[in-house]
């Protein structure tokens, strides 16, 4: 199975995948949208927190960097009246040090991460969508921002009028992304419930990836709500969509994912919901789909791969 991910709901989901799926039965391709390069540094925030969370090395109560983190770094960097808007660990810097030092010799993002995976522990492939840059530029009342000035400097709040992922058109699938759309290589797709604009829009926008999604002969592709009873779990997806006039639900979801999708776990907070999907023509799956510690991890994975295999039984 490929798991599509970004961002903290992104990677716990992988991580119970992981923990639930025979070695050598997932795969998982992450966002790079959110790349980008500070202070000199090459930084991939969601790769960064897929692998941590994978390699059981994630700060859990902050929900991204480096357990056991410390901070001198930038305490030194704000008293020399440096640039301190976005956070880097002691810890964490070591590896966009290292990212930004291979990439500069000539070494592509796709080697780089699989490289550091295998040295941080990750017992399942993963890579970025594409080598290639792709840079999510948002739209708002304030002009066009790139993303982490959205994010991270200004916390989100000017108003989203639209969201650009430059590169995208042009970005070719990383190798183990072409090697698991190829045809009989996958038994099912699973989109993680990731922000859908900002981790996943950026992968749906690809070309190549794009295309597969939209063959009617396909393993089934499933995705889990990141929106629970019409608030976000984590970050700014509901207030974007409210932004972009779309129902803060399942609902502004899966018309964002449009037929890509053939079926959707949701809360079952959302039972309500649940009709409205299956006249749209997707199956839906109920469940607890708040994942509060690793047992709901594995237990919401669990359900999601059965979900998903009957799906392909009955495709």
């Amino acid at each position: 199975m490929l798991a599509l991910a970004g961002g903290v709901g992104g990677a716990r989901l992988a991580h119970g995948l992981a923990r639930e799926l025979p070695s050598g039965e997932l795969a998982v391709v992450v966002n790079t949208g959110d790349d980008f390069e500070h202070l000199g540094l090459a930084i991939s925030p969601d790769l960064d927190t897929v692998m941590y969370t994978l390699a059981g090395l994630a700060d859990r109560a902050r929900g991204w960097g480096r357990a056991d983190e410390s901070w001198h770094f930038m305490q030194a960097l704000r008293d020399l009246g440096g640039d301190d808007w976005f956070n880097l660990g002691d810890r964490d810097l070591a590896l966009h040090v290292l990212r930004g030092e291979r990439l500069r010799q000539g070494q592509s993002l796709e080697t780089v991460t699989a490289d550091i995976g295998i040295r941080m522990g990750v017992q399942v492939p993963v890579a970025p969508m594409s080598s290639h840059p792709v840079r999510t530029r948002i739209q708002t009342d304030a002009g066009e921002l790139a993303f982490q000035d959205y994010f991270v400097r200004l916390h989100c709040e000017p108003a989203v009028r639209g969201i650009r992922y430059v590169g995208a058109a042009e970005a070719q699938p990383s190798a183990l992304l072409t090697e698991c759309l190829a045809p009989g290589n996958l038994a099912a797709l699973i989109v993680c419930p990731s922000n859908p604009w900002l981790s996943i829009g950026p992968m749906l926008a690809m070309p190549a990836l794009d295309a597969w999604l939209q063959q009617p002969e396909r393993p089934p592709v499933v995705a889990v709500s990141p929106i629970i009873a019409g608030a976000a779990v984590k970050g700014p997806a509901a207030r974007i969509m409210a932004d972009l006039g779309l129902p803060v639900s399942v609902i502004g979801v899966s018309e964002f994912y449009g037929d890509r999708v053939d079926g959707w776990v949701i809360d079952h907070a959302d039972a309500a919901l649940a009709p409205v999907l299956r006249g749209q023509g997707k199956a839906v799956y109920l469940t607890d789909a708040l994942m509060r510690d690793e047992p709901d991890r594995a237990r919401l994975a669990a359900e999601v791969i059965a979900f998903a295999r009957s799906l392909a039984r009955h495709g």
